[in-house]
């Protein structure tokens, strides 16, 4: 009896203790941004709060209801189904609408990737048992989700806001190679969009150094914080004879590893590499011979992104692309493995990367291959405690670890409570 008093005295002095909090996020899933909803998740829960994920769908005829469209989806964020989760999204019907087609689909046929995202966001539906919860806090991963975050915040609760990124830079490289109508939207229109849903939000998270100071610029009279984010803790072994590169399917990727196929592999005599992850497909479509070339390199998604570091003695990070934090850049860094990268894999983070011991920076493609060559031609897998000291892995520890994460919400969450209720 008094260990169980002693349990709940414990879970009493959390700092979330008792609160409901609503995640809302995206329905996408084996991308950086999934795996940071992860993270948000366990740690609310180790502060002691209930957690609703509400997953909100940028597709058609994805409304709660509609079971069939969801299954994919479910059956892909296994990790969400082991409590209670939610759904949203716009019904087909939806899309026909009149005001729809001129005040939403109409600017997106001219490239307005914000607006089609906020307006999809505004008309998705949402169960009416989660429209009657009442939450203490919610928690909004991206701009365009505002809409879907004011209405369960129902104007009492505070919403954080992660911004992962400056989104506007994001739609300007997705719109490059898109047949856009013309006027296309211009940068500044889709910012201005996304500007004014930020100002919603009463406190705004941002996940790297350079968005921070970048919205702190931009939006001067909203209170800001750098909360960089829980990533996966990768494995420390036992370590294998594999070369690996990570990479999920985006513009950005694919620009990458493009250039790695093209200017770099070609290069580096001998070198053997698992691509690892759903970029095979971004990379067919676009360079369908270069995939036949190189086809074998090819493994695809993994059910298990861990067991790729598992059983790796090295990794690259060919990055040439993207704005914002690279999530399998942490990650990787989590494995304690040596990493040959590009310094572009590690924008964002304050740290001066290029003097870790376990880290080769190589910028040009002959420079990275030789690098690359001279990294796997050592013999040696190292140790799990090699891989636990190296810097890489510390950094991690003391800056993306989820305990880490824990204790900078701890400071941030509560006052925001304190406040409201």
């Amino acid at each position: 009896m008094n260990a169980w008093f002693s349990l709940r005295e414990a879970a009493a002095t959390l700092p979330l203790a008792g609160r409901d909090v609503a995640v809302v996020h995206p329905a996408w899933h084996s991308c950086g941004t999934y795996r940071v909803v992860l993270g948000q998740i366990a740690a609310y829960r180790a502060l002691g709060a209930r957690v609703s994920p509400i997953a909100v769908s940028d597709l058609p005829g994805h409304a709660p209801q509609s079971a069939f469209m969801w299954r994919s989806f479910i059956e892909a964020t296994p990790e969400l189904s082991r409590q209670e989760r939610w759904f949203g999204g716009v019904p087909f019907s939806s899309f026909v609408h009149p005001r729809f087609l001129r005040d939403v689909l109409w600017p997106y046929l001219h490239g307005d990737q914000a607006i089609i995202r906020a307006g999809l966001a505004e008309r998705a539906r949402l169960s009416p048992a989660l429209e009657r919860r009442r939450f203490d806090l919610v928690h909004c991963n991206h701009f365009f989700l505002m809409p879907v975050a004011r209405r369960l915040a129902r104007s009492q609760a505070p919403i954080l806001l992660d911004s992962h990124d400056l989104q506007a830079r994001q739609f300007v490289l997705m719109n490059e190679r898109m047949p856009w109508l013309r006027p296309h939207v211009t940068y500044d229109e889709m910012l201005a969009r996304e500007l004014e849903l930020m100002r919603e939000a009463d406190l705004l998270l941002h996940l790297n150094a350079e968005e921070h100071d970048e919205f702190r610029a931009l939006l001067p009279e909203k209170t800001h914080a750098l909360l960089y984010p829980s990533a996966p803790e990768a494995p420390l072994g036992p370590g294998g004879e594999d070369i690996v590169l990570v990479a999920s399917n985006n513009s950005a990727n694919v620009e990458s590893v493009l250039w790695f196929l093209r200017e770099v592999l070609g290069r580096a005599e001998g070198l053997r590499v698992k691509i690892v992850g759903n970029i095979d497909a971004g990379v067919k479509a676009r360079e369908p011979a270069l995939f036949e070339a190189y086809k074998s390199s090819f493994v695809g998604r993994v059910d298990d992104p861990g067991a790729v570091y598992a059983n790796a003695r090295l990794v690259l990070l060919p990055t040439i692309s993207g704005h914002g934090l690279s999530i399998k850049a942490v990650e990787a860094m989590a494995s304690g493995l040596p990493l040959v990268a590009t310094r572009h894999a590690f924008r964002g983070m304050r740290a001066d990367v290029a003097a870790f011991s376990n880290v080769v920076i190589a910028d040009a493609a002959e420079d990275f291959a030789r690098a690359a060559s001279a990294a796997a031609a050592r013999a040696t897998i190292p140790s799990e405690a090699e891989r636990a000291g190296s810097d890489t892995r510390r950094f991690y520890d003391a800056n993306f670890s989820l305990r880490a994460y824990e204790r900078n919400l701890a400071v941030l969450a509560p006052p925001l409570l304190g406040a409201a209720i």
